[in-house]
């Protein structure tokens, strides 16, 4: 046997060497060392269930948990010793422990599996990472909530297609991206749930056949219960789908909100300036300040699907048990992890610092947008609302015929349209009372706002002690 297949974990039967573009094709290392930490803490739990069943004595327990721990400060100090035939970060780790206590290393593989040990290792790094985005994404739904509790007062048009539609509160606004990403939070939570399923224990397919104790792996690994079956624990990669869709999810929510601060922060519509530290500037147009911060949060949106999407495609086609390409899944999850955490920080340094402009927003509320109140104002006269939305249809018509604002328009010409308009409709073209009639819950009025507010508060207020 060539010297370079001695340290792999599976020489026995090969003779000769890999081709090494096979090697470069076949090899992790350069991205699963990611899961040094974990590796280590699974091997001591492993080894520990390994003492119990009588397959390690005291002595080799202590020796191989004192050589762990040795591989584990290398790691933490970054001074592990990476070499060419380590395949992946299990081969690495066991080579590095041989070195460090002999022989007896070779013990701690017994009845484990590299099936059952990958998938542990990345539940255990998903568990920790997505305690951090629950962080990181509770804090900025906060940082909506509490900028709109402040600048509940300011009024703003409401859009949609993208043409001005109804008087809204700004508050409102920012509490419409702050509700979706709540749901973000559940769903992470929930994924978190279904990760917290320890899989060690169950070989390469069909389970251990040493007496392993797994209530002792799952209460050493901190895992809420134990997988039924051994043949799905091993390929079972559904919380990883789970994980990249509801990532997908959040990423979706967190480019339309980009957008929208996008157009908003335009020239065009003038209703909110970006600082300084999230915009970026033109190398020939020295008068540019974009808006990169947003334009990469929407950007990284496709790439993250683009993941969910490869990982589906992964799954589609596989038989049972474990299969090559599920190495696929660490790219995926390690990328979407990094994505997330960055773009959650910048998102919350974007909206915490950013200036709004509320003389713009004031002169964007023209009157034509007080259409649907003057409809309104009929049905309260009495008149059925299909009717009422003719006769205010009317009025905008002629409005736009005359050229002039809707509320220029006199009772008389009103009149014409329907008799029902008397002099107090000069009332309805008042914007704050527009806003303040939506009373019902969800709605823009003001009580409506701000029992959103407390809402809000108590809902991330247990968000955060699940998280």
């Amino acid at each position: 046997m060539a010297a370079a297949e001695g340290n792999k974990l599976w020489g026995g039967r090969f003779s000769g060497s890999t081709d090494p573009i096979m090697e470069m094709l076949n090899a992790s290392i350069s991205y699963d060392q990611r899961l040094a930490e974990v590796d280590i803490q699974g091997s001591m739990a492993y080894a520990k269930a390994l003492e119990k069943s009588g397959i390690l004595s005291k002595a080799e327990l202590e020796k191989i948990l004192g050589g762990l721990e040795k591989i584990s400060e290398e790691w933490s100090k970054g001074v592990f010793g990476v070499i060419q035939t380590d395949e992946d970060i299990h081969t690495a780790n066991e080579r590095r422990l041989k070195e460090l206590i002999g022989d007896v290393a070779g013990k701690l593989h017994t009845g484990r599996s590299r099936n059952d040990q990958v998938v542990t290792d990345l539940k255990l790094f998903m568990k920790n990472s997505l305690s951090i985005i629950s962080t990181h994404l509770l804090q900025l739904t906060e940082t909506l909530v509490e900028r709109a509790a402040i600048e509940i007062d300011v009024i703003l048009p409401g859009y949609t297609h993208l043409q001005k539609a109804q008087p809204i509160r700004w508050s409102q606004f920012l509490l419409s991206h702050a509700v979706a990403l709540t749901r973000d939070s559940e769903r992470l939570g929930e994924v978190k749930r279904r990760i917290n399923v320890l899989p060690l224990g169950s070989g390469a397919l069909a389970g251990n056949p040493l007496g392993i104790d797994r209530e002792l792996l799952c209460s050493e690994l901190d895992f809420a219960s134990i997988s039924l079956n051994s043949m799905d624990a091993v390929s079972e990669r559904d919380f990883v789908v789970e994980f990249l869709s509801a990532a997908t999810l959040l990423m979706i929510h967190l480019s339309k909100m980009a957008e929208d601060l996008i157009i908003y922060s335009t020239s065009e519509f003038g209703f909110l300036t970006l600082s300084d530290a999230y915009s970026t500037g033109s190398s020939l147009m020295p008068q540019k300040k974009n808006p990169d911060s947003l334009e990469l949060i929407r950007s990284k949106a496709g790439r993250v699907f683009g993941w969910l999407a490869a990982i589906l495609m992964v799954l589609k086609g596989l038989p049972s048990t474990y299969n090559k390409d599920l190495q696929e899944d660490k790219e995926a999850v390690f990328d979407v992890v990094d994505t997330l955490n960055a773009v959650l920080q910048v998102a919350t340094g974007v909206i915490s610092t950013l200036q709004i402009n509320k003389e713009s927003m004031e002169r964007a509320l023209s009157p034509e947008m007080l259409a649907t109140d003057l409809a309104l104002y009929l049905v309260r006269k009495g008149m059925p609302f299909r009717q009422a939305h003719v006769a205010s249809g009317k009025a905008v018509q002629l409005a736009e015929t005359k050229g002039i604002a809707i509320n220029k328009l006199s009772l008389e010409e009103l009149q014409n349209i329907s008799p029902l308009f008397g002099s107090d409709v000069a009332q309805v073209f008042s914007v704050l009372s527009s806003v303040e009639q939506y009373t019902a819950a969800g709605g823009t009025a003001k009580s409506s706002v701000s029992a959103q507010i407390e809402q809000l508060r108590e809902l991330l207020k247990r968000l955060k002690e699940q998280a």
